[in-house]
């Protein structure tokens, strides 16, 4: 059985073992178009990195989606792209509803209500089981909150997981992420007061790397942790980093790797070197209309394994 953790040894003890040998990257992506997209008002009730009071523009957001999905494809990602739906404001941000295992699709336990319709959506629960044939596991039906890899981030090539803990989600939502997600072991940490999900100051490049801002996450074994697993491939971001959205980036591939356009006008120079001599090849995107909802490129990204 998966076991929550809250201290640093008994999580190093897991985390140490040698890795199962899982594909750290995904094989498909799932994204939603901006038809829909909104800013909505209960995700800005706890969601302090939207920019609220400014217009969408819907064409350009458009663009900037297409844009995403045609790197992907470029990188060797097959994608498949699902429409918006009109009041599901946040619907362009999947990945905080839908995770994968090998073979098995979790559905999410959102806080707010306007998010709730997305874990209903009958085609993506069709896609999985009729023409991918996974297993569904349906945590929206759960007495709990499990905003999935919004607050869980994962390190896939050793199959565990690192959560964030604050208004979307729960210590149940945890334990049954972790253990819907076929995880040995997650570790269980708070979040800095204020902050709503752990995939803006924590990232998992590949198993190889992470990057984070230690200012967010209070509690100090969560930093013993990483540099007990990364060792010298810890990077910390600054406030101003973390606020230009560069812990939201994503591995599209072992040796790719997405940031948004702002991430990458104020990410400093050490950082992107280290990643290319680390032998990582970067790779930006301009995501502003849907940074304004308070999430950047990994947001816009659910991973299939």
């Amino acid at each position: 059985m998966p076991i929550i953790h809250t201290t640093a040894d008994s999580f190093l003890e897991i985390a140490a073992r040698q890795p199962p040998g899982t594909p750290a990257v995904m094989k498909e992506a799932l994204l939603v178009s901006p038809e829909g997209f909104s800013l909505s008002e209960q995700s800005a009730a706890d969601n302090p990195y939207m920019t609220t009071g400014l217009p969408l523009n819907l064409d350009k957001a458009s663009r900037q989606h297409e844009a995403l999905v045609s790197k992907l494809e470029e990188l060797g990602v097959k994608t498949r792209i699902f429409s918006g739906i009109a009041g599901q404001d946040d619907g362009v941000f999947p990945n905080n509803v839908f995770a994968t295992a090998p073979g098995r699709l979790v559905i999410g336990s959102m806080r707010h209500p306007v998010r709730r319709k997305e874990a209903e959506r009958e085609d993506i629960r069709a896609f999985f089981s009729e023409t991918l044939g996974y297993e569904i596991r349906d945590l929206s039906i759960e007495a709990c909150i499990a905003e999935m890899t919004g607050p869980l981030v994962i390190d896939r090539a050793r199959n565990i997981g690192f959560c964030g803990m604050s208004p979307r989600v729960d210590e149940t939502g945890c334990a049954l992420m972790t253990e819907a997600l076929g995880l040995d072991a997650t570790l269980r940490f708070d979040l800095a007061e204020g902050e709503y999900h752990t995939n803006l100051v924590l990232a998992i490049a590949a198993g190889e790397l992470c990057l984070v801002h230690p200012g967010s996450v209070p509690n100090p074994f969560l930093l013993k942790s990483l540099r007990a697993i990364y060792e010298d491939r810890v990077l910390l971001l600054r406030e101003s980093e973390k606020n230009a959205f560069a812990g939201n980036c994503i591995a599209a591939t072992e040796k790719d790797l997405l940031f948004s356009q702002k991430a990458k006008n104020i990410l400093r120079e050490e950082t992107t070197t280290a990643l290319e001599d680390w032998s990582f090849r970067i790779h930006f995107l301009d995501v502003s209309e849907f940074e304004k909802a308070g999430g950047s490129v990994r947001c816009l990204v659910a991973e299939i394994f």
